[in-house]
C-alpha cells in the first residue's frame, strides 16, 4: 500500500506528569475528561484515538514501541500544547479560511502523486477519517501562524552576524561548505527556575539514559519514552541540517563527531540534551533563481476585520483581472507602504528572502500571473511575479543563506523557550489519577 506522506510537524513538550492505570479507566468512558486547558477539555475519547495514531506511526518507522505509560505521557502531553496554542490563536483572531484548506489539502495529495479524492481514499484505506485529518490539518496551519507571529516576527539577523557565519564557514568548511548532519537529539528537561535538586536530578536522568543508549538501547525509543523535546514523536529525529542550522551549543560536539557518535549530557538553560549523529552527507551547489515580484497587502486591523481584508483584496484581484492596472491600484490601496510608492514592487528577490507562504505561492506563479490570496502574518497578499532569471552570484547566494539559515536556527531556540513558556503559564488540570 501506499505510504502517505502527511508533512504534519509534531509539537510535544512533556513536564514529568505522572500518568498510570487512571488512563485505562478513563477509556472505558470516551467522553470522560482526562484534561482541562484553559478554557478547553480533552477527552478520554481524544487521547485514546491521539495514541493509536501515534502507535501506528511509530511502528511504521520500525521503531520499538515505549511503554504505554511513558507514550500516554508524551502523547498528552503534545496535546495539552496544542490546546494552548489554539487558544492562543483565537485569542489573536488567527483563523484558517476553508480555501486556504483546501488549497492545503490539495497540495499533499499533489506530493503524494495523486488527485484529492485519490487522496481521500488513500486515507481510508488506511484507516484515517478524512474530516479528522483536515482537521489536524487545520491545526497545523493555525499553529505554523501563530508561531510566525509570536516567535518567527520577533527573530531579527544582523549583518555582523552574517560576516561571522560566512567567517566561521571559511575556517572550517574547506573540505565541504555544504556538508549536512543528520542529528538525534532528547532533552531532559529542567523547570524555568529549577532548583539544584531539580537541576541534579534531570543529570542523574541523562547520565542514565547516555549509558543505556550505548549498551544498546535504541535511540528513538529513548526518545519516544523520555525526551521533552518537540521532536520525541519523530524519534528525536531533527532532520538534515547544515552546520549553521543546527542548535548553538551543538556545534563543538558535532565537528568531532563521527556517524553513530552519541554524545551528552550538554547543559542548556533547559536542561540536559543527549545528541546522536545518525549520518552526514556533502553536496550542492551555487546556482539559484531571482525573482523579481510585486505585490498587494491588506492588513486586518482594529477597524477592518481577517474576512474583510481578505474580500477587500478579493475585489482588487477581480479589477485587475478585469483589466485596470496592477501598479496603480498596489499605489492606492495596498498598506505595505514600501512597495506601494513603487507600484507593489520589492525588486529582485532571492530564495529565503520572504516569509515561506509568500515565497511557496511565488513560486508556483509563471511571470504576469496572479496568485490567489495568500495570507500570512502580515496579511493577505496579491502577488505576481515579473521576471526570472537564474544566477550564480557566489557572494550573494552565500550571505542569503547564512541570513536564512541563522534565521532558522534562533526561531528553532526561541521556539523551544516560547513553549515552555506558554505551557507554564497556561491552565492545565490533569484529571487522571496517579
Amino acid at each position: 500500500m501506499r505510504k502517505i506522506i502527511f508533512l504534519l510537524q509534531a509539537v510535544c513538550y512533556a513536564c514529568g506528569l505522572c500518568l498510570v492505570s487512571g488512563v485505562a479507566n478513563a477509556a472505558q468512558n470516551l467522553d470522560q475528561i482526562v484534561a482541562v486547558v484553559e478554557d478547553g477539555v480533552i477527552t478520554a475519547g481524544e487521547l485514546s484515538d491521539k495514541v493509536a495514531m501515534i502507535k501506528k506511526g511509530i511502528r511504521q518507522s520500525n521503531t520499538p514501541l515505549p511503554p504505554d505509560k511513558v507514550l500516554i505521557q508524551q502523547v498528552l502531553e503534545r496535546m495539552i500544547i496544542d490546546k494552548i496554542q489554539a487558544h492562543l490563536a483565537e485569542k489573536a483572531g488567527i483563523k484558517v479560511d476553508e480555501e486556504t484548506l483546501r488549497a492545503a489539502v490539495k497540495q499533499i495529495a499533489e506530493r503524494n502523486n495523486l488527485t484529492v479524492e485519490e487522496f481521500r481514499r488513500s486515507l481510508s484505506a488506511e484507516g484515517i477519517v478524512y474530516a479528522e485529518f483536515v482537521e489536524q490539518i487545520r491545526s497545523e496551519i493555525l499553529t505554523g501562524r501563530l508561531r510566525s507571529s509570536q516567535v518567527n516576527s520577533q527573530v531579527k539577523v544582523s549583518d555582523r552576524e552574517i560576516e561571522n557565519y560566512l567567517k566561521t564557514q571559511t575556517s572550517t568548511s574547506k573540505g565541504g561548505g555544504d556538508t549536512e548532519y543528520l542529528l538525534g537529539h532528547i532533552l531532559i528537561a529542567t523547570p524555568r527556575a529549577a532548583s539544584p535538586a531539580d537541576v541534579q536530578n534531570a543529570k542523574e536522568k541523562a547520565d542514565k539514559l547516555i549509558a543505556e543508549i550505548k549498551e544498546g538501547l535504541d535511540f528513538k525509543q529513548a526518545a519516544l519514552g523520555s525526551s521533552d523535546d518537540e521532536h520525541a514523536l519523530k524519534g528525536g529525529d531533527l532532520g538534515w541540517r547544515k552546520k549553521s542550522q543546527i542548535p548553538a551549543i551543538f556545534l563543538d560536539w558535532v565537528d568531532k563527531m563521527k556517524e553513530g557518535n552519541v554524545e551528552g549530557p550538554i547543559r542548556s538553560s533547559s536542561g540536559f540534551h543527549i545528541i546522536k549523529m545518525l549520518g552526514i552527507k556533502r553536496g550542492g551547489d551555487n546556482m539559484i533563481t531571482k525573482t523579481r515580484v510585486r505585490h498587494i497587502l491588506i492588513k486586518p486591523t482594529e477597524v477592518i476585520t481577517d474576512e474583510e481584508a481578505k474580500q477587500k483584496l478579493l475585489a482588487l484581484r477581480h479589477r485587475i483581472e478585469n483589466g485596470e492596472d496592477f501598479a496603480a491600484i498596489a499605489r492606492g490601496h495596498s498598506d505595505d507602504k514600501g512597495s506601494a510608492i513603487k507600484g507593489g514592487e520589492l525588486g529582485w528577490v532571492q530564495p529565503g528572502a520572504l516569509v515561506p507562504p509568500f515565497e511557496q505561492a511565488m513560486a508556483a506563479l509563471t511571470p504576469n500571473q496572479l496568485s490567489d490570496l495568500v495570507q500570512t502574518e502580515f496579511g493577505w497578499h496579491l502577488i505576481q511575479v515579473l521576471e526570472r532569471q537564474e544566477t550564480n552570484d557566489t557572494g550573494e547566494i552565500e550571505k542569503n543563506k547564512a541570513r536564512e539559515e541563522i534565521f532558522k536556527r534562533k526561531v528553532e531556540e526561541e521556539t523551544e523557550l516560547w513553549l515552555r513558556r506558554i505551557r507554564d503559564e497556561a491552565y492545565v488540570e490533569i484529571r487522571i489519577s496517579h
